[in-house]
């Protein structure tokens, strides 16, 4: 029993580290952050993604697209597989989609 008794390193229960640690979290708490108001409207356009002619070329992206997809309809071949179904349609679809590529990567003017 005596060397039971004996002073050597202190082992710590399994309650004891978080008694220390909520002792030791006596500090005041940190305050929220709030957010920044902007009151300058012209600020909060600047910071939009894309710019007028940005949203521009996607709608026109977008209206060459629907012309196509109305060429491809127009086609009096069965099934589609004339000239206007096969050839001038998807041409006229893969340009409206290399414009909408353009208006995302374009940079908006400042």
């Amino acid at each position: 029993m005596a060397k039971d008794k004996q002073a050597g390193p202190a082992t710590l229960t399994r309650d004891e580290p978080v008694k220390k640690a909520a002792a030791a979290s006596t500090v005041a708490p940190k305050p929220t952050p709030t957010r920044s108001v902007i009151s300058d409207p012209s600020r909060s356009a600047a910071s939009l993604p894309f710019g007028r002619q940005n949203y521009t070329l996607m709608l026109a992206g977008i209206a060459i697209i629907l012309a196509g997809f109305f060429i491809m309809s127009l086609d009096k071949e069965e099934f589609g597989f004339g000239f206007l179904g096969l050839t001038l349609g998807p041409i006229v679809v893969m340009g409206g989609f290399v414009l909408e590529f353009f208006a995302i990567l374009a940079r908006p003017k400042a």
